[in-house]
């Protein structure tokens, strides 16, 4: 590969993980066709791009980019696929799932929300992380709650309070 080429590829690495705030280095080597095939499609459908790279032109991508990318470093041998994505648990959740059929893809390092997680065994932890979407959703759902706790007393409290007037007033003197 010309040395052009290979800029070519550093650059658009660098465009795809810029505008994703997420992305997974798996291992997805030795699937066969009809495999790969389907995690491809497993991928689409869940909006995550899956793209196979060489791990030096990645590196070389992670430098260019803002942000220390160090301790993915350690991780970029053998065979290497990026999975770019926008929620940060979708990856995680595609490759516990795939993984009930296939042995691949293995988690090699995951950099989410500003985080960086190492090894297979961080998986679990991913896939239990809540979107920032989630997270909203949830502090909204907490936000109410107590509005509707006061609502509601106050509805339930008109009906006995109607009832102690009605019974007060239909009582012989």
């Amino acid at each position: 590969m010309r040395k052009e080429e290979k800029n070519t590829i550093i650059e658009d690495l660098v465009e795809q993980i810029s505008a994703n705030k997420h992305f997974y280095v798996a291992d997805i080597a030795n699937l066969n066709a009809a495999t790969t095939s389907k995690l491809r499609r497993k991928c689409f459908e869940n909006k995550i791009k899956l793209v196979v790279v060489k791990n030096t032109l990645l590196k070389k991508a992670l430098e260019k980019i803002e942000g220390d990318y160090s301790e993915i470093y350690g991780v970029l041998n053998n065979s290497s696929s990026l999975l770019l994505c926008e929620t940060g648990n979708a990856p995680a959740k595609l490759i516990k799932e795939f993984r009930k059929e296939c042995e691949k893809p293995i988690l090699k390092a995951a950099y989410v929300e500003g985080s960086v997680y190492l090894g297979d065994n961080q998986l679990n932890t991913l896939v239990s992380l809540k979107s920032r979407e989630e997270l909203i959703g949830d502090i909204i759902g907490l936000l109410q709650s107590p509005a509707k706790n006061v609502v509601s007393a106050l509805q339930s409290g008109k009906n006995t309070l109607a009832g102690v007037v009605k019974t007060l007033s239909e009582r012989p003197e």
